[in-house]
């Protein structure tokens, strides 16, 4: 082992074991924080290109199922229902994996996946780097295809067990409305879950990349389980859809806009929802329209109940 693994394996470590620290004395938030940072460092090194890695790739994939579970676990801190979600004494039983990854051959305890690293900038870095967009990108993308390349998979949940006398929600993206639908690369939709303080309730969910372009509109044609019973989502709760694309200029995926649906507004059938300007503004306090066009996120929801 060289000293540079050793000293990175010595660091995700004492990171580990701050977060378990936090989270077992009760200081919720900052152990929130540890958990996405490590997490964060984990995905990157999972999904790291370099040929100077010590760590094979059984051994990445191992790193990112941590990450994984580190992000279930800071979602469950984040939920009023925590009594079913990832359990602290669950995520412990990793530090020894994660301490000893370079030997670790067993199976991973847990059956759960690594998510993919989101290549996206915090809106402050987001807003320094760009222009406006109608100016930077007018005309650029015209006679492009009109499906989209499958390039991002997606990171889409299955639905949740259903519960006696609990409900669960179906929203399927069907399409939206842009103007320069045509001139989005790799378009795709992350859709989260978060409290009147902009924390997240549910895990992040990204769509594949968009089925297809047609006209003003970017089809998605895809289905979002909810990640929590509808009754347990605490008041004041809102779903947010960011609609992102590629940049190949600035080499990096930009929020275009976003919409939110809140509590009230879950009933079984379509509706059509409102744009926003970036940056997404989860506290929902200061919301400017996208356009004054009639262009909208067109969805489809369907409740089930037990």
């Amino acid at each position: 082992m060289s000293e540079v693994t050793r000293s990175l394996l010595q660091r995700w470590g004492a990171s580990f074991r701050r977060g378990a620290d936090f989270d077992s004395w009760g200081q919720l938030v900052e152990a929130i924080d540890e958990y996405q940072i490590l997490a964060r460092h984990l995905q990157k090194e999972a999904q790291a290109q370099h040929n100077n890695s010590e760590f094979t790739e059984e051994q990445k994939k191992t790193i990112g199922k941590i990450a994984t579970c580190l992000e279930l676990r800071s979602a469950a801190l984040q939920s009023t229902q925590s009594q079913e979600e990832f359990k602290l004494e669950d995520l412990k039983k990793l530090e020894p994996i994660l301490k000893n990854i370079l030997t670790y051959n067993k199976e991973f305890p847990f059956d759960v996946q690594p998510v993919p690293l989101r290549r996206i900038l915090a809106p402050g870095e987001e807003e320094n780097l760009e222009f406006e967009e109608d100016e930077e990108e007018g005309g650029a993308g015209a006679g492009s295809p009109d499906s989209f390349p499958a390039r991002v998979p997606g990171t889409l949940l299955p639905r949740l067990p259903s519960e006696p006398g609990m409900t669960l929600l179906t929203i399927k993206i069907e399409k939206i409305g842009l103007k320069d639908a045509g001139q989005c690369i790799d378009p795709y939709i992350t859709v989260s879950v978060k409290d009147l303080n902009g924390i997240d309730l549910t895990p992040v969910q990204d769509t594949p990349v968009a089925s297809r372009k047609e006209d003003t509109y970017v089809h998605f044609n895809v289905d979002i389980e909810l990640q929590k019973h509808v009754e347990k989502l605490t008041k004041g709760a809102a779903i947010f859809f960011e609609f992102k694309h590629y940049k190949p200029k600035k080499r990096f995926t930009s929020t275009k806009c976003f919409a939110f649906m809140e509590m009230d507004e879950i009933k079984p059938g379509p509706i059509v929802i409102e744009l926003y300007k970036k940056p997404t503004d989860f506290k929902r306090k200061k919301l400017q329209l996208l356009t004054k066009k009639p262009l909208y996120l067109h969805l489809h929801q369907t409740l089930h109940k037990e």
